[in-house]
């Protein structure tokens, strides 16, 4: 995800897909703890991408 793909987005539309994000890093977090996570490197994508979104956020109000 880059932020030009976030830029063009409503509040409403970002607030939604923030949500979904940290539901989805909340899963990786759970799975990495009962070793089922093979790649790691996910967590730090969605952490990434949660804060381009914030960042997205922040602009736009």
């Amino acid at each position: 995800m880059k932020y030009s793909d976030l830029a063009d987005k409503t509040i409403a539309e970002l607030e939604a897909m923030l949500k979904e994000k940290k539901t989805e890093l909340f899963t990786l977090k759970i799975k990495k703890q009962m070793m089922q996570l093979q790649n790691t490197s996910e967590l730090n994508v969605a952490k990434k991408d949660i804060a381009r979104i914030n960042t997205a956020i922040s602009v736009a109000k």
